[in-house]
């Protein structure tokens, strides 16, 4: 397989101009969950272009999609992008705070960023399919493109509804987000599992709340009592919700849950109670028994503040996602792609526009101005015994992704490369979040671990393909490590029993007449950096 990787890597080099370019268009859409419809449409078309049938909206999810293409027989690897950004992370690729041209701070923006996450899968995949036309090897690549990973949304729903069981294994990328998780790979601490639910509340029939101690026939007089409403319930939602964390699950445990309202009555102030008023949480949990715990004690607050309010309530789930699965043979192989293409280097103009970044914040400009660590490699057995000195011995899963999803229908490897991130100074304690999200998008600053990535997964694809006995050694120990496979004794089924959450009230983009692509919250004159 050399020669075939020599073509996908040169495919990477020549091809720069254009992934770079694509880069920036996904990380300008600064789409989030559930609402990427520009960002899915490129990747697809972009994807037809290059020969795959795609499947768009699959699993019944609007801006999801499966891409397939096939050179003869061979096995069938996959991979993904994933391309939601995150509300109130409206960044501009620049040196300086401030918001993408024309857009509400408020509005959505790359941070992780998934942008380049898909970007460095996506050049992989098309690199390896240069090197199997070339070199006439045989296989199918199966590319999907995942939505929502921000609240784990997509990943189980297609799960479920069977897009991975043709998989004989899968490629899953991350830019670096923690040390020591930063040019290396995944080994036996994977990621946890997580819930996401959205507990809605409805205010409906207000008219009987203290109904005998009305003096008044006319409903929602404006001196008259009122029920309290979906308002309140959510308000004790909410500060339940804090509590449940001291008193419902237990300490000394990575964990964490964070929540969003994502309605809450309406704008104008009669005396009238709120008819309706939502919101969410997500859990990200070690394993699935705590995250069941929490849910029931969800519940149960839920059912209390509903009672308060004088509301009905109502749970939908948004996530039910499975804990990671090992897997040692892919993990080693991929991690010696990763030796053989080296770290990403950040110098020259990378370098250049970090300094001016320092200069913005008022420090001196360093000689180096990233994090060393970002241009180092590190084994994936001391990336483990680092993870594991900051965790309990009884945990075995820590951090939040729904790459998880693909472990248990195929042998899984979780590959990080470094982003761009400032070498920390003496005299400050951190940066702002907005530099990390600007570096993601200034293509000199984040294109090296593009480059990387894509070298990585090309040259991981075309070994799956060969007949070095790498795939037959990871499925065996997917076999091993499931009990026998999908279906065996260890082996945990596809969690989801729900329909695709995308009906809800998430963030948006929106035109109107004021602005053709607005934010939801619109564009205000005192919006400034």
């Amino acid at each position: 397989m050399t020669a075939g990787k020599d073509l996908a890597f040169s495919w990477v080099e020549e091809n720069r101009p254009a992934w770079s370019e694509w880069n920036r268009t996904i990380w300008e859409f600064g789409e989030t969950a559930w609402r990427e419809y520009r960002s899915a449409a490129w990747y697809a078309d972009l994807l037809e272009a290059h020969g795959f049938t795609v499947e768009r909206g699959s699993g019944g999810m609007p801006t999801a999609f499966c891409a397939r293409w096939e050179n003869g027989a061979g096995p069938t690897i996959g991979g993904y992008a994933e391309y939601d950004g995150v509300p109130g992370n409206c960044q501009a690729a620049d040196t300086v705070k401030r918001p993408r041209d024309g857009l509400s701070v408020h509005a959505g923006g790359h941070t992780d960023p998934h942008s380049a996450l898909g970007m460095g899968s996506l050049a992989g995949f098309l690199a390896a399919k240069a090197a199997m036309e070339a070199r006439g090897i045989g296989g199918r690549l199966v590319f999907f493109g995942e939505p929502a990973e921000k609240v784990r949304g997509s990943k189980p729903i297609h799960a479920a509804r069977g897009y991975y069981d043709a998989l004989d294994a899968a490629i899953s990328f991350h830019p670096f987000y923690m040390l020591p998780l930063c040019n290396t790979v995944r080994w036996d601490t994977h990621c946890g599992a997580a819930y996401a639910m959205v507990y809605t509340f409805a205010c409906e029939e207000p008219e009987s709340w203290l109904a005998a101690g009305s003096t008044s026939p006319i409903p929602a007089s404006h001196a008259e009592p009122r029920a309290p409403g979906a308002n309140d319930a959510v308000v004790q939602m909410y500060l339940s919700g804090k509590a449940l964390k001291e008193h419902l699950a237990g300490t000394g445990v990575s964990w964490s849950m964070n929540e969003a309202i994502l309605n809450a009555g309406q704008a104008t102030a009669d005396n009238l109670p709120a008819g309706m008023a939502q919101i969410m949480y997500l859990m990200r949990v070690p394993d699935l028994a705590m995250a069941e715990h929490i849910a029931k004690g969800l519940d149960h607050y839920a059912q209390s503040a509903a009672q308060l309010a004088h509301c009905s309530w109502r749970r939908d789930w948004v996530s039910k996602s499975r804990p990671g699965l090992a897997n040692h043979a892919l993990a080693r192989a991929t991690y010696a792609n990763l030796e053989a293409v080296g770290a990403p280097r950040f110098d020259g103009d990378a370098a250049d526009l970090a300094r001016e970044i320092q200069r913005n914040l008022g420090m001196a400009p360093m000689e180096e101005p990233f994090l060393p660590a970002i241009s180092e490699l590190m084994a994936p057995e001391e990336a483990e015994r680092q993870l594991r000195e900051i965790l309990p011995p009884s945990q075995t899963h820590f951090t939040s992704d729904d790459y998880t999803e693909y472990c248990w229908h195929a042998p899984t490897v979780r590959l990080y490369i470094g982003r761009p991130a400032l070498a920390p100074a003496p005299d400050r304690p951190g940066y702002p979040a907005w530099v990390m999200n600007a570096l993601g998008g200034l293509s000199p600053c984040i294109d090296p671990m593009i480059e990387t990535a894509a070298k990585t997964i090309s040259a991981t694809v075309l070994d799956l393909l060969g007949d070095n006995g790498l795939l037959g050694e990871a499925q065996a120990e997917f076999e091993a490590r499931t009990g026998g496979g999908i279906g065996g004794e260890r082996w945990i089924a596809p969690l989801c029993d729900y329909d695709p959450p995308v009906d809800f009230r998430w963030p948006e983009y929106v035109g109107t007449e004021r602005n053709a692509r607005d934010w939801v919250i619109p564009t205000m004159p005192r919006d400034t950096a």
